[in-house]
C-alpha cells in the first residue's frame, strides 16, 4: 500500500538520480517527501542496547571485523546471567529496546533462545525484544532441524516481539556471493521477513553500501525492499549506513559522506510505502546524521548503550540521549523518544 503524497519513481530514474542527480537537489526532493510523511517536524530516537549475545560466527563474511571461530582466544557465548545484567542497566536508563545479535553459531539451538526470550520476557516486560536476523533465524532453524514457520512461531511465543533488518547488506546474490558467500541468499531475507510479518511481527530493512556493489545493485536493493513491503511486508523503518573497511578481510574505503547523503535521498524517494528513514549516526557521526535530517531522515536510531559490530571495524562515533536531543534542537526539530513501533513516549522541551 503506498502513502499518501509520496511519488512513484522506477528504477531507471532512481539509478539516473543516484548517478547524475545534484547533490542539493536530490535533498530537497527528499525532504520535501519527510515533509510530507512527518509534518509535525518531530524526530525520533529509542533508548536501546545492542547484545552481541556471541561472536562465533560460522559466516566469516568478509566486511566484517566482529566475528570470531570457535577456537579463537576470544571467542565467547554471553551467559545468561551477563545478558540478564545488560538488560537491567538498559531498564535503568529508560530504555525501551533490547537488540541481541550475534553470529551464526552452529551450537546454539531453538532451546536456547526460547529459554533466554522466555526469562527476558518475565525479568522486563517493558523492554520490546527486537532481536535476531534473518540469518539468525534461519541458522537456528537449520541447527534445530525445524521449519522457518515453527521457529519463528515459537521465537514469538517465547517474547521475540520484532525483528530487525541486519544481514541484509546488498539484497543482490551476485553481491552477497562475492563478501559473504555463505550467508543466505536475499530471497530467504526477505522469506523470512514476510513470514514475520504474517505472524503480526513488525520488522525493519537495512542496506550496507560501499563494499562491492555497483549503482544498479543499490538500486536494485531499493526496490526489492519496496517490493517486499508491497506483498505483505511489515517494515516500519530503513536504515541505510556505510561499509567500515577498518580490521576486515574484504578493506578498501568507507563511502563519502556525499555518497551517503545521495543514497539516503534516495531511500526516502524510492521507499514509498516504508515510512520511517533512519540516520547512520553510529556510522556517520553526529554532525553528518544533523545533516541527514535534510536529506529524508526523520529518525536518529536509538542511543545504543552498547554497539560492538561496528566498533570492532574501527568506528567509534558516541552519543548520549542528551546529545541525541540537542542535535536535534539545534537541527530545528522537536525531539522526542518513541518505542520500537514509533509510538511517542514523550517529547523534549528545548
Amino acid at each position: 500500500m503506498k502513502m499518501p503524497g509520496t511519488n512513484i519513481i522506477e528504477r531507471a530514474e532512481a539509478l539516473d538520480l543516484l548517478l547524475n542527480g545534484n547533490l542539493l537537489d536530490l535533498g530537497k526532493r527528499a525532504d520535501a517527501i519527510r515533509q510530507r510523511l512527518h509534518p509535525e517536524g518531530v524526530v525520533t530516537f529509542v533508548v536501546d542496547r545492542n547484545v552481541n549475545y556471541t561472536n562465533i560466527c560460522d559466516s566469516k563474511c568478509s566486511f566484517c571485523a566482529f566475528y570470531r571461530t570457535k577456537d579463537a582466544d576470544d571467542a565467547y557465548v554471553l551467559t545468561r546471567e551477563q545478558i540478564y545484567g545488560k538488560i537491567a542497566e538498559l531498564v535503568e536508563q529508560g530504555g525501551t529496546q533490547l537488540l541481541m545479535q550475534g553470529g551464526l553459531n552452529p551450537d546454539l539451538k531453538i532451546e536456547f533462545f526460547e529459554e533466554l526470550f522466555s526469562e527476558i520476557k518475565q525479568r522486563f516486560p517493558s523492554v520490546q525484544n527486537h532481536s535476531l536476523s534473518p540469518a539468525e533465524v534461519t541458522c537456528i532453524a537449520v541447527n534445530s532441524a525445524l521449519s522457518l514457520d515453527e521457529t519463528l512461531l515459537r521465537l514469538k511465543r517465547a517474547g521475540l516481539d520484532s525483528i530487525p533488518g541486519g544481514g541484509a547488506e546488498i539484497l543482490v546474490d551476485e553481491v552477497r556471493s562475492s563478501i559473504s558467500p555463505k550467508k543466505i541468499g536475499w530471497k530467504q531475507w526477505g522469506t523470512v521477513m514476510l513470514k514475520a510479518a504474517g505472524l503480526g511481527m513488525p520488522t525493519t530493512a537495512t542496506m550496507m553500501f560501499g563494499s562491492s556493489e555497483k549503482p544498479e545493485d543499490i538500486v536494485e536493493h531499493l526496490f526489492r525492499v519496496r517490493e517486499l513491503q508491497d506483498q505483505g511486508g511489515s517494515f516500519t523503518a530503513f536504515i541505510p549506513w556505510s561499509y567500515q573497511p577498518g580490521n576486515t578481510e574484504l578493506g578498501g574505503t568507507t563511502a563519502t559522506g556525499v555518497d551517503y547523503l545521495k543514497v539516503l535521498a534516495l531511500s526516502r524517494i524510492v521507499l514509498d510505502n516504508v515510512p520511517n528513514i533512519q540516520a547512520s549516526w553510529v556510522t556517520q557521526g553526529a554532525k553528518m546524521a544533523s545533516v541527514a535530517l535534510f536529506f529524508g531522515a526523520n529518525d536518529l536510531g536509538g542511543t545504543m548503550l552498547e554497539e560492538n559490530v561496528v566498533a570492532a571495524a574501527g568506528c567509534s562515533f558516541c552519543m548520549s540521549q542528551q546529545e541525541m536531543i540537542s542535535l536535534i534542537h539545534g537541527a530545528g526539530f522537536r525531539a522526542a523518544q518513541r518505542t520500537t513501533t514509533y509510538s511517542i513516549l514523550r517529547e523534549f522541551e528545548v
